[in-house]
């Protein structure tokens, strides 16, 4: 069982408000470096007339990188429609870096068009990741050209928005689900959803933001006391998955509750049309 170590912190912010991307190539740890270079030329060999751009983001470039526990989390920015992209040729240059790279522990792979990114008059959280959580590793960067973002609404909606679509699909994908993994990878996924959203609900009293699940669950429970045991509950399923169906839905199916009940209420608040994404 691992320990739910205090890892992570919140972001920096200026005097505005305004959130600080302190990732840097400095912070990124040799090895990764190397499996980065080593994906970046994987790519460009496979897609050098589509890529635009390339970006790491995440712990590594934040300097967080833990050998055999860290992923190679990626966004790759195409000049034309991502979505033309093999599935299957994605699918070969994360598993290329997994084998070559042991001590990487999964690379994520996330593909979008240029048009799509410079998008900006809206909330989106790529555009955000960006210019926020990321590192350029090729091309243009991108980053000057996005909006210098705050730990706000438009933020906080973007996961409180989703959240009831995420438990219930969760819910959906475990009923009769026979593959152990799977179970676990999805029992990953919605807790690490429902700490991050639980986070969302407090932004603005906090003033900044965390992708990170330890200082997430910490903010949420400093202005939800009552509901600690739960968060950390959350928690330690997003850092210990179990493979018990029934012990997730169970969870779900309370705390889950609980917290579409609470996204409910913040957006008959703050986004009484129900929008997707808010203005920025």
């Amino acid at each position: 069982m691992k320990e739910m170590r205090r890892i992570g912190d919140v972001c920096r912010v200026d005097e505005e408000g305004r959130i600080i991307n302190t990732s840097s190539l400095a912070n990124v740890s040799p090895a990764f470096k190397e499996a980065i270079s080593y994906y970046r030329e994987a790519v460009l060999a496979s897609l050098s007339s589509e890529v635009h751009s390339i970006y790491v983001r995440g712990s590594v470039p934040r300097g967080l990188g833990i050998e055999g526990v860290s992923d190679l989390d990626t966004i790759i920015i195409t000049v034309s429609d991502g979505e033309k992209l093999s599935s299957s040729l994605v699918n070969k240059i994360e598993q290329d870096v997994v084998d070559r790279f042991p001590f990487v522990n999964g690379v994520e792979m996330s593909v979008f068009s240029l048009n799509d990114v410079l998008e900006t008059s809206r909330f989106a959280i790529i555009p955000f990741m960006i210019k926020t959580h990321s590192i350029c590793i090729y091309g243009e960067n991108l980053q000057k050209q996005l909006p210098r973002y705050k730990a706000d609404k438009a933020l906080a909606n973007d996961h409180i928005y989703h959240i009831r679509a995420i438990i219930l699909q969760a819910k959906e994908e475990l009923v009769g689900n026979d593959d152990p993994e799977d179970v676990k990878d999805c029992c990953v996924w919605v807790m690490k959803m429902i700490i991050r959203c639980g986070f969302a609900f407090v932004i603005e009293q906090e003033r900044t933001y965390s992708r990170d699940l330890y200082p997430a669950y910490e903010r949420f429970s400093k202005h939800y006391p009552e509901k600690e045991p739960e968060m950390r509950k959350a928690l330690h399923l997003a850092v210990n998955p179990t493979e018990e169906i029934e012990a997730i839905l169970s969870f779900l199916n309370t705390f889950g509750d609980w917290m579409i009940n609470e996204a409910e209420g913040w957006l008959v608040v703050n986004n009484r049309d129900r929008e997707e994404h808010l203005m920025l």
